[in-house]
């Protein structure tokens, strides 16, 4: 996913600060995807000098920072979004997350160790599987699209919460051998 159309996709929700495009797409796409302020302002440029994006307000932040600039949808923003929806998408699947990076490398470490590291990707894993299953109804409200993907996202965290604490089963059998 390009993240000129994810803040597209969003923009056709409400006019959005570039923070607020950041800290949704970290909550909500957090399964999906993970995306950086480096990537978003950038784009909020290159969108609002395309013509596809517009500033609605500008105002002062509240603690003192730059000025909050708030971001509308333009027509022609529409159109580009929609010629992208309808484009045929690759259809690889990409998991990325540092964690399983390190995880394959865990057999050059010490086991103690990869132990440490996997008790707390459990918490971290069960504590947003917590929070999306609270977020579930919610997502109810906004369309099948947004619910099933939703839904996806929940199974694949029960999904991955199950797996590391097989894996760690495993590993600590193997310790005991």
């Amino acid at each position: 996913m390009s993240v000129r159309y994810a803040i597209l996709g969003l923009l056709h929700y409400r006019n959005m600060h570039g923070y607020e495009i950041k800290r949704h797409i970290e909550r909500h796409f957090g399964h999906m995807w993970t995306i950086n302020y480096g990537q978003i302002y950038p784009n909020l440029r290159a969108l609002t000098e395309q013509g596809q994006i517009t500033l609605a307000d500008i105002s002062p932040s509240e603690k003192g920072g730059p000025h909050r600039k708030l971001y509308a949808l333009t027509d022609a923003g529409r159109e580009e979004f929609n010629r992208w929806l309808e484009k045929d998408e690759d259809s690889r699947m990409f998991l990325r997350d540092p964690f399983l990076m390190r995880f394959i490398f865990f057999g050059f470490g010490k086991r103690e160790r990869a132990l440490s590291i996997i008790d707390n990707q459990l918490r971290i894993y069960e504590n947003q599987l917590q929070r999306r299953r609270q977020l579930l109804e919610r997502w109810q409200e906004q369309g099948e699209y947004v619910r099933l993907v939703a839904e996806l996202g929940e199974e694949f965290n029960t999904m991955y919460v199950k797996w590391l604490k097989r894996a760690r089963q495993e590993i600590l059998e193997r310790m005991e051998e």
